[in-house]
């Protein structure tokens, strides 16, 4: 196999980190010649399978995002209700069963007030509505995303549609 350079002469153009998560679904032949261009983007690279799989672990990703994102979100807004410092409980809560890299990455920006997008607040309503839909098709139901659309969608009702995803943060904060 050619050294990275040659195959991929611009890549120092925008110096790719190789952080991606990339979720493929299609011909095996297809992937394995499209697997040095997803290198250039990521580690973490799998094909789950033919044409559409990659889309069905996107919105797989995307249901755990959502509601994990409430999860810790009513954590910490309840740490607050009951008179406890929601920063020294992140510090408690996000080393053990609990934690997850939206915890660990998203609520100390929330605490600080810092709702700057990350990944925005209306991508991931289009993504759960995806999901929600191809859920219907698969005849599942999925309680828990449907709580995460409503409230992600009271967020974005509020003008924060532009904001990141831990904006639903600042929802809980400010009923």
């Amino acid at each position: 196999r050619p050294p990275r350079s040659t195959l991929f002469p611009y890549t120092t153009l925008f110096r790719s980190e190789a952080r991606l998560v990339i979720m493929v679904g299609g011909d095996e032949a297809a992937f394995g010649r499209g697997r040095p261009l997803f290198e250039v983007m990521g580690r973490n690279i799998c094909r789950h399978g033919g044409p559409g799989a990659g889309q069905y672990c996107k919105m797989a990703n995307q249901i755990a995002v959502a509601v994990g994102m409430v999860a810790w979100v009513e954590a910490l807004a309840y740490a607050k209700q009951a008179g406890l410092d929601p920063a020294a409980v992140h510090g408690s809560i996000s080393g053990g069963a609990a934690g997850s890299w939206a915890l660990t990455n998203l609520a100390p920006r929330a605490l600080g007030g810092n709702f700057a997008p990350g990944f925005y607040v209306k991508h991931i309503i289009k993504d759960m509505k995806i999901a929600l839909d191809s859920a219907a098709e698969l005849k599942l139901d999925l309680p828990g995303l449907a709580v995460a659309i409503r409230l992600y969608e009271q967020v974005a009702t509020r003008g924060w549609d532009e904001c990141g995803t831990q904006a639903l943060y600042r929802l809980y904060t400010e009923l």
